[in-house]
Protein backbone atom coordinates (compact mmCIF):
# COMPACT_ATOMS: atom_id res chain seq x y z
CA UNK A 1 0.00 0.00 0.00
CA UNK A 2 1.40 3.35 -1.01
CA UNK A 3 1.55 6.23 1.45
CA UNK A 4 1.34 9.98 1.03
CA UNK A 5 5.13 10.23 1.39
CA UNK A 6 5.57 7.61 -1.34
CA UNK A 7 3.51 9.72 -3.74
CA UNK A 8 5.27 12.98 -2.91
CA UNK A 9 8.66 11.31 -3.29
CA UNK A 10 7.68 9.83 -6.66
CA UNK A 11 6.47 13.24 -7.84
CA UNK A 12 9.80 14.76 -6.90
CA UNK A 13 11.95 11.96 -8.35
CA UNK A 14 10.06 11.81 -11.65
CA UNK A 15 9.79 15.59 -12.03
CA UNK A 16 5.99 15.43 -12.26
CA UNK A 17 4.35 18.83 -12.67
CA UNK A 18 0.66 17.89 -12.93
CA UNK A 19 -1.54 15.08 -11.65
CA UNK A 20 -4.74 14.01 -13.38
CA UNK A 21 -7.48 12.88 -11.01
CA UNK A 22 -9.55 10.31 -12.92
CA UNK A 23 -13.05 9.11 -12.14
CA UNK A 24 -15.83 7.70 -14.33
CA UNK A 25 -19.37 8.54 -15.26
CA UNK A 26 -22.11 5.92 -15.33
CA UNK A 27 -21.04 4.74 -18.80
CA UNK A 28 -17.46 4.19 -17.67
CA UNK A 29 -16.04 7.16 -19.57
CA UNK A 30 -13.04 8.84 -17.96
CA UNK A 31 -13.60 12.23 -16.38
CA UNK A 32 -10.59 14.18 -15.19
CA UNK A 33 -9.50 17.10 -13.06
CA UNK A 34 -5.92 18.40 -13.32
CA UNK A 35 -4.06 19.70 -10.27
CA UNK A 36 -0.51 21.07 -10.06
CA UNK A 37 1.74 18.96 -7.86
CA UNK A 38 1.87 21.69 -5.21
CA UNK A 39 -1.77 20.82 -4.44
CA UNK A 40 -1.38 17.03 -4.31
CA UNK A 41 -0.63 16.77 -0.58
CA UNK A 42 -3.81 18.66 0.19
CA UNK A 43 -5.82 16.48 -2.20
CA UNK A 44 -4.49 13.33 -0.53
CA UNK A 45 -5.44 14.65 2.92
CA UNK A 46 -8.82 16.20 2.16
CA UNK A 47 -9.86 15.19 -1.35
CA UNK A 48 -10.84 17.59 -4.12
CA UNK A 49 -14.30 19.16 -4.18
CA UNK A 50 -16.04 19.35 -7.56
CA UNK A 51 -19.50 19.88 -9.06
CA UNK A 52 -20.90 16.55 -10.22
CA UNK A 53 -24.34 17.78 -11.31
CA UNK A 54 -23.50 17.64 -15.03
CA UNK A 55 -21.72 14.28 -14.99
CA UNK A 56 -23.69 11.58 -16.86
CA UNK A 57 -25.81 9.62 -14.41
CA UNK A 58 -24.60 11.39 -11.26
CA UNK A 59 -28.01 12.83 -10.57
CA UNK A 60 -29.72 15.93 -9.35
CA UNK A 61 -28.31 19.38 -8.63
CA UNK A 62 -28.91 18.70 -4.94
CA UNK A 63 -26.19 16.06 -5.20
CA UNK A 64 -23.77 18.33 -7.06
CA UNK A 65 -21.22 18.75 -4.25
CA UNK A 66 -18.82 15.83 -4.59
CA UNK A 67 -15.32 15.00 -3.37
CA UNK A 68 -12.66 13.10 -5.33
CA UNK A 69 -10.70 10.76 -3.06
CA UNK A 70 -7.57 9.41 -4.80
CA UNK A 71 -6.49 5.78 -4.50
CA UNK A 72 -2.77 6.19 -3.84
CA UNK A 73 -2.02 2.74 -5.25
CA UNK A 74 -3.06 3.99 -8.71
CA UNK A 75 -0.42 6.74 -8.95
CA UNK A 76 1.58 6.38 -12.18
CA UNK A 77 3.51 8.78 -14.39
CA UNK A 78 2.10 8.81 -17.92
CA UNK A 79 4.79 7.60 -20.35
CA UNK A 80 3.84 9.87 -23.26
CA UNK A 81 4.66 13.17 -21.56
CA UNK A 82 6.89 15.69 -23.31
CA UNK A 83 9.94 17.25 -21.68
CA UNK A 84 9.08 19.83 -19.06
CA UNK A 85 5.42 18.76 -18.85
CA UNK A 86 5.50 15.49 -16.94
CA UNK A 87 2.06 14.34 -15.85
CA UNK A 88 0.87 11.52 -13.61
CA UNK A 89 -2.56 10.20 -12.78
CA UNK A 90 -4.45 8.78 -9.83
CA UNK A 91 -7.82 7.04 -10.04
CA UNK A 92 -10.36 8.33 -7.55
CA UNK A 93 -13.50 7.19 -5.84
CA UNK A 94 -16.24 9.76 -5.36
CA UNK A 95 -17.45 10.74 -1.88
CA UNK A 96 -19.98 13.11 -0.39
CA UNK A 97 -18.80 16.18 1.56
CA UNK A 98 -19.61 14.20 4.72
CA UNK A 99 -17.04 11.58 3.72
CA UNK A 100 -19.49 8.83 2.71
CA UNK A 101 -19.00 6.79 -0.47
CA UNK A 102 -21.18 8.30 -3.20
CA UNK A 103 -23.81 5.75 -4.24
CA UNK A 104 -23.58 6.88 -7.86
CA UNK A 105 -19.87 6.11 -8.26
CA UNK A 106 -19.18 2.96 -10.29
CA UNK A 107 -15.89 2.22 -8.54
CA UNK A 108 -17.61 2.34 -5.13
CA UNK A 109 -20.20 -0.14 -6.41
CA UNK A 110 -17.51 -2.65 -7.34
CA UNK A 111 -15.78 -2.12 -3.99
CA UNK A 112 -19.07 -2.87 -2.19
CA UNK A 113 -19.63 -6.13 -4.10
CA UNK A 114 -16.01 -7.14 -3.45
CA UNK A 115 -16.66 -6.57 0.27
CA UNK A 116 -19.73 -8.79 -0.04
CA UNK A 117 -17.55 -11.53 -1.52
CA UNK A 118 -15.00 -11.02 1.25
CA UNK A 119 -17.72 -11.52 3.85
CA UNK A 120 -18.19 -14.99 2.35
CA UNK A 121 -14.45 -15.62 2.50
CA UNK A 122 -13.59 -14.88 -1.13
CA UNK A 123 -11.56 -12.54 -3.30
CA UNK A 124 -12.40 -12.18 -7.00
CA UNK A 125 -9.80 -12.24 -9.77
CA UNK A 126 -10.16 -11.64 -13.49
CA UNK A 127 -8.14 -11.65 -16.70
CA UNK A 128 -9.29 -9.78 -19.82
CA UNK A 129 -8.94 -10.52 -23.54
CA UNK A 130 -9.17 -7.00 -24.94
CA UNK A 131 -10.00 -6.77 -28.66
CA UNK A 132 -9.95 -3.61 -30.79
CA UNK A 133 -9.49 -2.29 -34.32
CA UNK A 134 -6.88 0.06 -35.74
CA UNK A 135 -7.98 2.17 -38.71
CA UNK A 136 -6.06 4.53 -40.93
CA UNK A 137 -6.52 8.30 -40.83
CA UNK A 138 -6.13 10.59 -43.83
CA UNK A 139 -4.14 13.83 -43.78
CA UNK A 140 -7.09 15.63 -42.15
CA UNK A 141 -7.54 12.96 -39.47
CA UNK A 142 -10.70 11.57 -41.10
CA UNK A 143 -11.38 7.87 -40.55
CA UNK A 144 -14.44 7.35 -42.79
CA UNK A 145 -14.69 5.35 -44.97
CA UNK A 146 -13.06 2.76 -42.73
CA UNK A 147 -9.67 1.53 -43.92
CA UNK A 148 -8.13 -1.12 -41.64
CA UNK A 149 -4.49 -0.60 -40.77
CA UNK A 150 -3.57 -3.99 -42.26
CA UNK A 151 -4.98 -6.92 -44.23
CA UNK A 152 -3.81 -9.63 -41.84
CA UNK A 153 -5.98 -12.28 -40.20
CA UNK A 154 -6.02 -14.65 -37.21
CA UNK A 155 -2.56 -15.04 -35.64
CA UNK A 156 -0.84 -13.74 -38.78
CA UNK A 157 2.61 -12.25 -38.34
CA UNK A 158 1.41 -9.37 -40.55
CA UNK A 159 3.80 -6.64 -41.66
CA UNK A 160 6.72 -5.18 -39.76
CA UNK A 161 4.66 -2.00 -39.37
CA UNK A 162 1.77 -3.89 -37.80
CA UNK A 163 4.08 -5.76 -35.45
CA UNK A 164 5.79 -2.50 -34.53
CA UNK A 165 2.57 -0.68 -33.58
CA UNK A 166 1.43 -3.61 -31.43
CA UNK A 167 4.80 -3.70 -29.67
CA UNK A 168 4.45 0.04 -29.07
CA UNK A 169 0.99 -0.46 -27.55
CA UNK A 170 2.21 -3.26 -25.27
CA UNK A 171 5.28 -1.26 -24.23
CA UNK A 172 3.04 1.65 -23.25
CA UNK A 173 0.85 -0.60 -21.10
CA UNK A 174 3.88 -2.12 -19.36
CA UNK A 175 5.22 1.36 -18.58
CA UNK A 176 1.85 2.07 -16.97
CA UNK A 177 2.29 -0.92 -14.67
CA UNK A 178 -0.23 -3.08 -16.56
CA UNK A 179 0.92 -6.68 -16.89
CA UNK A 180 0.34 -8.10 -20.37
CA UNK A 181 0.00 -11.86 -20.79
CA UNK A 182 0.18 -12.04 -24.61
CA UNK A 183 -0.98 -10.38 -27.81
CA UNK A 184 -1.88 -11.43 -31.36
CA UNK A 185 -3.66 -10.36 -34.52
CA UNK A 186 -7.36 -11.20 -34.50
CA UNK A 187 -9.45 -12.54 -37.39
CA UNK A 188 -10.47 -9.16 -38.83
CA UNK A 189 -8.29 -6.86 -40.90
CA UNK A 190 -6.81 -4.29 -38.53
CA UNK A 191 -8.12 -6.19 -35.48
CA UNK A 192 -5.89 -7.00 -32.51
CA UNK A 193 -6.12 -8.63 -29.11
CA UNK A 194 -4.07 -7.80 -26.04
CA UNK A 195 -4.60 -10.09 -23.05
CA UNK A 196 -4.29 -8.33 -19.70
CA UNK A 197 -2.82 -10.55 -17.00
CA UNK A 198 -4.85 -12.03 -14.15
CA UNK A 199 -5.33 -9.70 -11.20
CA UNK A 200 -7.64 -8.69 -8.38
CA UNK A 201 -10.89 -7.46 -9.91
CA UNK A 202 -10.50 -3.84 -8.78
CA UNK A 203 -7.01 -3.71 -10.27
CA UNK A 204 -8.31 -5.34 -13.47
CA UNK A 205 -11.04 -2.70 -13.74
CA UNK A 206 -8.54 0.13 -13.18
CA UNK A 207 -6.22 -1.47 -15.74
CA UNK A 208 -8.97 -1.74 -18.34
CA UNK A 209 -9.92 1.90 -17.85
CA UNK A 210 -6.27 2.87 -18.27
CA UNK A 211 -5.55 0.49 -21.16
CA UNK A 212 -8.37 1.79 -23.32
CA UNK A 213 -7.15 5.36 -22.81
CA UNK A 214 -3.50 4.46 -23.39
CA UNK A 215 -4.10 2.35 -26.51
CA UNK A 216 -6.25 5.04 -28.13
CA UNK A 217 -3.74 7.74 -27.22
CA UNK A 218 -0.74 5.75 -28.49
CA UNK A 219 -2.53 4.87 -31.73
CA UNK A 220 -3.41 8.51 -32.30
CA UNK A 221 0.23 9.52 -31.96
CA UNK A 222 0.98 6.97 -34.71
CA UNK A 223 -1.66 8.60 -36.96
CA UNK A 224 -4.07 5.71 -36.41
CA UNK A 225 -7.54 5.51 -34.93
CA UNK A 226 -8.24 2.83 -32.32
CA UNK A 227 -11.83 1.87 -31.57
CA UNK A 228 -13.32 -0.44 -28.96
CA UNK A 229 -16.70 -0.25 -30.71
CA UNK A 230 -18.12 -3.80 -30.59
CA UNK A 231 -18.90 -4.03 -34.35
CA UNK A 232 -17.52 -1.12 -36.40
CA UNK A 233 -18.59 -2.54 -39.79
CA UNK A 234 -20.86 -5.22 -41.19
CA UNK A 235 -17.85 -6.34 -43.24
CA UNK A 236 -15.74 -6.98 -40.14
CA UNK A 237 -16.12 -9.30 -37.14
CA UNK A 238 -16.97 -7.95 -33.72
CA UNK A 239 -14.62 -7.11 -30.87
CA UNK A 240 -15.28 -8.85 -27.59
CA UNK A 241 -13.69 -8.90 -24.17
CA UNK A 242 -13.77 -12.51 -22.98
CA UNK A 243 -13.31 -12.36 -19.22
CA UNK A 244 -11.65 -15.13 -17.19
CA UNK A 245 -12.79 -15.34 -13.57
CA UNK A 246 -12.08 -17.22 -10.37
CA UNK A 247 -12.72 -16.92 -6.66
CA UNK A 248 -9.88 -17.28 -4.15
CA UNK A 249 -9.68 -17.88 -0.42
CA UNK A 250 -9.24 -14.45 1.15
CA UNK A 251 -6.72 -15.78 3.68
CA UNK A 252 -4.61 -18.20 1.64
CA UNK A 253 -5.26 -16.95 -1.92
CA UNK A 254 -5.98 -20.56 -2.95
CA UNK A 255 -8.23 -20.91 -5.99
CA UNK A 256 -11.54 -22.24 -4.60
CA UNK A 257 -12.78 -23.21 -8.09
CA UNK A 258 -10.47 -26.26 -8.15
CA UNK A 259 -11.65 -29.84 -7.60
CA UNK A 260 -9.45 -32.48 -9.24
CA UNK A 261 -12.05 -35.19 -8.60
CA UNK A 262 -14.70 -33.46 -10.75
CA UNK A 263 -15.09 -34.25 -14.46
CA UNK A 264 -14.30 -30.67 -15.45
CA UNK A 265 -12.05 -29.89 -12.50
CA UNK A 266 -14.68 -27.56 -11.00
CA UNK A 267 -15.43 -27.38 -7.30
CA UNK A 268 -18.95 -27.15 -5.96
CA UNK A 269 -18.36 -23.44 -5.38
CA UNK A 270 -17.34 -22.98 -9.02
CA UNK A 271 -20.43 -24.86 -10.23
CA UNK A 272 -22.73 -22.72 -8.09
CA UNK A 273 -20.95 -19.58 -9.35
CA UNK A 274 -21.33 -20.69 -12.96
CA UNK A 275 -25.02 -21.49 -12.44
CA UNK A 276 -25.56 -18.03 -10.95
CA UNK A 277 -24.07 -16.32 -13.99
CA UNK A 278 -26.21 -18.42 -16.32
CA UNK A 279 -29.30 -17.57 -14.26
CA UNK A 280 -28.69 -13.83 -14.49
CA UNK A 281 -27.11 -13.80 -17.97
CA UNK A 282 -29.84 -11.85 -19.73
CA UNK A 283 -29.71 -9.05 -17.16
CA UNK A 284 -25.90 -9.05 -17.19
CA UNK A 285 -25.91 -8.27 -20.91
CA UNK A 286 -27.31 -4.79 -20.31
CA UNK A 287 -24.08 -3.97 -18.44
CA UNK A 288 -21.58 -6.21 -20.25
CA UNK A 289 -22.84 -5.43 -23.76
CA UNK A 290 -24.05 -1.87 -23.17
CA UNK A 291 -24.46 -0.35 -26.64
CA UNK A 292 -27.03 -0.60 -29.41
CA UNK A 293 -24.08 -1.72 -31.50
CA UNK A 294 -23.20 -4.51 -29.03
CA UNK A 295 -26.10 -6.58 -30.35
CA UNK A 296 -24.66 -6.49 -33.87
CA UNK A 297 -21.85 -8.59 -32.36
CA UNK A 298 -23.66 -10.94 -29.98
CA UNK A 299 -25.02 -14.09 -31.68
CA UNK A 300 -23.98 -12.68 -35.07
CA UNK A 301 -20.22 -12.19 -35.18
CA UNK A 302 -17.49 -14.84 -35.15
CA UNK A 303 -17.15 -16.57 -31.75
CA UNK A 304 -19.81 -14.34 -30.18
CA UNK A 305 -22.10 -16.31 -27.84
CA UNK A 306 -25.81 -16.79 -28.38
CA UNK A 307 -27.02 -19.51 -26.01
CA UNK A 308 -27.17 -19.33 -22.22
CA UNK A 309 -25.12 -22.46 -21.85
CA UNK A 310 -21.66 -23.60 -20.85
CA UNK A 311 -19.09 -25.88 -22.36
CA UNK A 312 -15.59 -27.28 -21.94
CA UNK A 313 -14.25 -28.23 -25.36
CA UNK A 314 -16.74 -26.14 -27.37
CA UNK A 315 -14.59 -23.08 -28.07
CA UNK A 316 -15.90 -22.11 -31.51
CA UNK A 317 -19.55 -22.55 -30.60
CA UNK A 318 -22.09 -20.11 -29.28
CA UNK A 319 -21.93 -21.07 -25.59
CA UNK A 320 -21.86 -18.22 -23.08
CA UNK A 321 -19.33 -19.63 -20.59
CA UNK A 322 -16.38 -21.87 -21.33
CA UNK A 323 -14.26 -23.88 -18.89
CA UNK A 324 -10.75 -23.63 -20.39
CA UNK A 325 -8.57 -26.72 -20.52
CA UNK A 326 -6.01 -26.73 -17.70
CA UNK A 327 -2.69 -28.51 -18.19
CA UNK A 328 -1.61 -31.00 -15.52
CA UNK A 329 0.20 -29.18 -12.74
CA UNK A 330 -1.55 -25.91 -13.54
CA UNK A 331 -4.81 -26.61 -11.72
CA UNK A 332 -4.42 -23.38 -9.73
CA UNK A 333 -5.34 -21.61 -13.01
CA UNK A 334 -8.85 -23.13 -13.08
CA UNK A 335 -11.28 -20.45 -14.20
CA UNK A 336 -14.51 -19.64 -16.02
CA UNK A 337 -14.41 -17.70 -19.29
CA UNK A 338 -17.44 -15.43 -19.74
CA UNK A 339 -17.74 -14.59 -23.43
CA UNK A 340 -20.51 -11.97 -23.73
CA UNK A 341 -18.68 -8.82 -22.45
CA UNK A 342 -17.41 -6.36 -25.01
CA UNK A 343 -14.72 -3.68 -24.54
CA UNK A 344 -17.17 -0.76 -24.45
CA UNK A 345 -18.52 -1.68 -21.00
CA UNK A 346 -18.03 0.25 -17.77
CA UNK A 347 -15.27 -1.90 -16.19
CA UNK A 348 -16.40 -1.30 -12.61
CA UNK A 349 -20.07 -2.08 -13.17
CA UNK A 350 -19.09 -5.07 -15.34
CA UNK A 351 -16.94 -6.66 -12.63
CA UNK A 352 -19.56 -5.86 -9.99
CA UNK A 353 -22.49 -7.55 -11.75
CA UNK A 354 -20.44 -10.58 -12.88
CA UNK A 355 -19.44 -11.17 -9.28
CA UNK A 356 -22.90 -10.48 -7.87
CA UNK A 357 -24.47 -13.04 -10.23
CA UNK A 358 -21.94 -15.70 -9.24
CA UNK A 359 -22.31 -15.01 -5.53
CA UNK A 360 -26.08 -15.36 -5.85
CA UNK A 361 -25.53 -18.79 -7.35
CA UNK A 362 -23.37 -19.72 -4.35
CA UNK A 363 -25.85 -18.38 -1.80
CA UNK A 364 -28.81 -20.10 -3.49
CA UNK A 365 -26.82 -23.28 -4.19
CA UNK A 366 -28.12 -23.16 -7.75
CA UNK A 367 -28.04 -26.45 -9.66
CA UNK A 368 -25.92 -26.41 -12.81
CA UNK A 369 -27.31 -27.56 -16.16
CA UNK A 370 -25.38 -30.08 -18.24
CA UNK A 371 -22.53 -28.83 -20.41
CA UNK A 372 -23.30 -28.36 -24.10
CA UNK A 373 -20.19 -29.89 -25.62
CA UNK A 374 -21.56 -30.49 -29.11
CA UNK A 375 -21.21 -27.68 -31.64
CA UNK A 376 -23.88 -25.04 -31.25
CA UNK A 377 -23.13 -23.67 -34.70
CA UNK A 378 -25.08 -26.46 -36.43
CA UNK A 379 -27.45 -27.49 -33.66
CA UNK A 380 -30.37 -29.81 -33.59
CA UNK A 381 -33.18 -27.28 -33.92
CA UNK A 382 -35.62 -29.08 -31.65
CA UNK A 383 -33.01 -29.30 -28.91
CA UNK A 384 -31.88 -25.70 -29.32
CA UNK A 385 -35.41 -24.42 -28.87
CA UNK A 386 -35.22 -25.57 -25.26
CA UNK A 387 -32.11 -23.46 -24.53
CA UNK A 388 -32.61 -19.85 -23.54
CA UNK A 389 -30.77 -17.27 -25.62
CA UNK A 390 -29.09 -13.98 -24.82
CA UNK A 391 -30.96 -10.76 -25.63
CA UNK A 392 -30.90 -9.77 -29.29
CA UNK A 393 -31.19 -6.03 -28.62
CA UNK A 394 -30.27 -3.46 -26.00
CA UNK A 395 -33.98 -2.90 -25.35
CA UNK A 396 -34.47 -6.59 -24.53
CA UNK A 397 -31.40 -6.56 -22.27
CA UNK A 398 -32.61 -3.48 -20.37
CA UNK A 399 -36.00 -5.12 -19.80
CA UNK A 400 -34.19 -8.15 -18.35
CA UNK A 401 -32.04 -5.92 -16.14
CA UNK A 402 -35.05 -4.00 -14.80
CA UNK A 403 -36.72 -7.30 -13.86
CA UNK A 404 -33.67 -8.82 -12.12
CA UNK A 405 -33.69 -7.91 -8.43
CA UNK A 406 -30.25 -9.39 -7.72
CA UNK A 407 -28.40 -7.43 -10.39
CA UNK A 408 -30.36 -4.24 -9.73
CA UNK A 409 -29.54 -4.60 -6.03
CA UNK A 410 -25.84 -4.94 -6.84
CA UNK A 411 -25.99 -1.71 -8.85
CA UNK A 412 -28.07 0.02 -6.20
CA UNK A 413 -31.34 1.79 -6.88
CA UNK A 414 -29.59 5.08 -7.67
CA UNK A 415 -27.30 3.74 -10.41
CA UNK A 416 -29.68 1.03 -11.61
CA UNK A 417 -32.48 3.46 -12.39
CA UNK A 418 -30.16 6.08 -13.91
CA UNK A 419 -28.30 3.54 -16.00
CA UNK A 420 -31.53 2.25 -17.52
CA UNK A 421 -32.75 5.81 -18.14
CA UNK A 422 -29.49 6.80 -19.87
CA UNK A 423 -29.55 3.70 -22.07
CA UNK A 424 -33.21 4.09 -22.97
CA UNK A 425 -32.47 7.65 -24.04
CA UNK A 426 -29.65 6.26 -26.22
CA UNK A 427 -32.13 3.79 -27.72
CA UNK A 428 -34.65 6.55 -28.43
CA UNK A 429 -32.00 8.55 -30.28
CA UNK A 430 -31.02 5.48 -32.29
CA UNK A 431 -34.60 4.69 -33.28
CA UNK A 432 -35.07 8.22 -34.62
CA UNK A 433 -32.23 7.76 -37.12
CA UNK A 434 -32.88 7.02 -40.80
CA UNK A 435 -30.02 4.82 -41.95
CA UNK A 436 -28.44 4.61 -45.42
CA UNK A 437 -29.68 0.99 -45.57
CA UNK A 438 -33.29 2.13 -45.15
CA UNK A 439 -32.89 4.78 -47.82
CA UNK A 440 -31.30 2.32 -50.24
CA UNK A 441 -34.01 -0.28 -49.60
CA UNK A 442 -37.12 1.85 -49.52
CA UNK A 443 -36.75 5.19 -51.33
CA UNK A 444 -37.35 3.78 -54.80
CA UNK A 445 -39.39 0.74 -53.84
CA UNK A 446 -42.21 2.59 -52.05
Amino acid sequence: MRTKNDILSAIDEQHVQFVLLWFTDIAGMIKSVTVPTAKVADVIDYGLHFDGSSVEGFGRVAESDMVLSPDLNTFIALPWNGDGDHTARMICTVRTPQGNAFIGDSRNILIDVLKDAESLGFTFKTGLELEFFLFQRDANGTILPLRPHDDASYFDSATDETQAIRRKLISTLIKLGIRVDSSHHEIGSGQHEIDLDYNDALVSADNLLTARYAIKSTAQRSDLHCTFMPRPSEHLPGSGMHTHQSLHDKNTDANVFVDLTHEYGLSETARYFLAGQLCHARALCAILAPLVNSYKRLAVSFEAPKYISWAHVNRAGAALIRVPHIAPGKEANTRLELRCPDPSCNPYLAMAVMLAAGLDGIRQRMPLTNAMEESLLRPDRAKMRTIETLPTSLSEALDALAADDVIMSALGEFVGERYIAVKRQELDEYHRQITPWEQAQYLNRY
